[in-house]
Formats: structure tokens, sequence, C-alpha cells
């Protein structure tokens, strides 16, 4: 263990979630530039934490030591409402590992399901299994390549998935070439019958209206949740009603208790808003200004 940091400012705990206070004198467990990004790990407050360098503004993962199965993000929790609109994934796609804690959460939650990794990063995927407790079972595979890349040639294949996760960011933001209709489309390609998105963005972000155009015209109306972040939901073939989402909650109540959440806490947020301006430009592979848009 590196000797403890002597680094006194506080940090704003936000970038890939909001929550959080601020936070001094964390201990250092390990530091590396990696060919993408800085990669610090710390431990604070019973947490031990994730950043894109120590000047950045969030955390990216977080794990509770004293429970391991706890989600510390309120997002991680977000997600898990995917299930509400498919309940029982067999074949799941997570782009961006972070930690682990998706596809750690899902491997106890469904044994028996294929789930995919996709993380642009090799040095993450060691970091989250040195550090984070993320140990890929049997039915769980990471794949080291860009997100959009994986994408295309699980279309190529004719891969369906009835879940994917899309949480990959660097230090910034999501990488603009997976925030345009191009990728979205690519996306939709892969999904089951019934198959179900879910995408963690920002709810304060200078791309927030961009980003629901986008969506709306690749997949129509959605389901979201705003808490810091925003977690966007859809399902091919048509959104479930609010009676078959709260039955679906029903049955997973006792699983997702299991980790700190459940249908009380997500099930009210859960709403269905056209909430962007109309006219609002859609992002492509051609228009995808984010630094910029994001910036505003």
């Amino acid at each position: 263990m590196m000797k403890r940091n002597k680094w006194l400012g506080a940090l704003l705990l936000a970038g890939a979630c909001f929550s959080g206070a601020a936070m001094a004198t964390p201990t250092d467990l390990y530091f590396a530039k990696s060919l993408y990004r800085n990669i610090w790990v710390y431990e604070d407050d019973g947490l031990r934490c994730m950043k894109f360098g120590r000047a950045v503004l969030g955390r990216q993962s977080c794990i509770d030591l004293s429970n391991h199965d706890h989600l510390v993000f309120n997002y991680t929790k977000m997600m898990m409402a995917a299930l509400y609109l498919n309940p029982d994934p067999k074949h799941i796609l997570i782009v961006g590992l972070g930690g682990g804690t998706l596809p750690s959460t899902l491997q106890k939650m469904y044994p028996n399901s294929q789930i995919d990794v996709a993380e642009i990063d090799p040095a993450i995927s060691q970091v989250a299994q040195k550090y984070f407790y993320f140990k890929p079972g049997s039915k769980t595979s990471v794949t080291e390549e860009d997100g959009r890349v994986f994408v295309k040639r699980a279309l190529k294949k004719k891969e369906k998935y009835d879940l994917v996760m899309l949480d990959a960011f660097d230090h910034e933001y999501i990488p603009e070439h997976m925030l345009t209709r191009e990728f979205l489309q690519e996306v939709r390609g892969l999904l089951t019958e019934k198959g179900v998105l879910a995408a963690n963005t920002f709810s304060s972000s200078g791309l927030y209206n961009y980003e629901s155009a986008t969506y709306y015209s690749v997949f129509g109306d959605f389901y979201q949740i705003k808490d810091g972040n925003r977690v966007i939901f859809l399902r091919e073939g048509g959104l479930p009603s609010v009676a078959e989402m709260n039955s679906n909650a029903s049955l997973l109540e006792g699983r997702l208790r299991a980790f700190g959440t459940g249908k009380d806490a997500l099930l009210p947020k859960m709403v269905q808003a056209h909430d962007w301006p109309q006219g609002t430009r859609v992002l492509t592979d051609q228009y995808s200004p984010s630094n910029l848009l994001n910036a505003k």
C-alpha cells in the first residue's frame, strides 16, 4: 500500500455518479497511467473508489468495504430498474466495466445467464479484479476493445441480447461516437424481441436535449429515472405498461433488496417525459460535437 496521500483539497464527487460528499486525506492504493487515462484507486470513509486521475471531478466506481453487495451509487441502483422491463435476461451486454459493479451484481442475480462486457482499457479490467473484487464467472466474458467496435462485431456474428447496459465514460463524459443515432441503431440491432436497453447519462448535461432527441429518433418513447444521473430505459417491441412493471418488480423485490434497492425507491421515479424542445438536433456520426455542446 502506498503512503497516505497528503493532498487535502475537497473533491466534488460528481462525474459518472453524483452521489456522495466531499472527502479529505484519502489513502492511496494505486495510481498509474494507462493507454487511455490516469487511474487512481483510493480508500476513504469505508469506501474503495476509482477515479480517472486525482484532479478529475467524479468517481467512476466505489465499493463498500463492509458489504461488497451494497450498491454505493444511485445510478447503479437505477440501472437495476431495467429488469422491470425484462425480469429474466438470458444474454446480457454491458459496455463499460469500471470497477465491475454491474456485472458482479448481475452475476449474482442471474448465475445461469451469459454476460458479455466490453471495456476498452485493459488496465481497468486488471484494477476491477485486483481492487474491486470483480471475479468473472464461467458465463462472464470481458472483451478488451472499444464498445462500438464490439457492437459492430456482435452484429456481424448475429448476436442477440435480452439486456444491454451502456455505461462507458471517459474522464469527461460518454465518448461522442457512442452518443449518435447510428450507434443506437447498431445497438438496437442486437436486441431480442423484447430486449431492453438501459443507458447511464447525466441529468444536468448540456447534451441532455440532444441525447433525448437522439434516443427518441431511434426508439420512440422511453422511460427515464433522474436522480443526479439520468438512466434511459427502452424496450424493443414497445414499452411495458405500469402494471407489467409493477408485477415484474414484485418478482424481483427479494433479490434487489440484497443489493440495497427495490421497487419503492425505483418505480415512483420511472416516468415517460417528452421534456426536450421540439426540433432539437439529433446527434449523428457527422454531427456529435459533444465537447462543445456539453460545455454550454
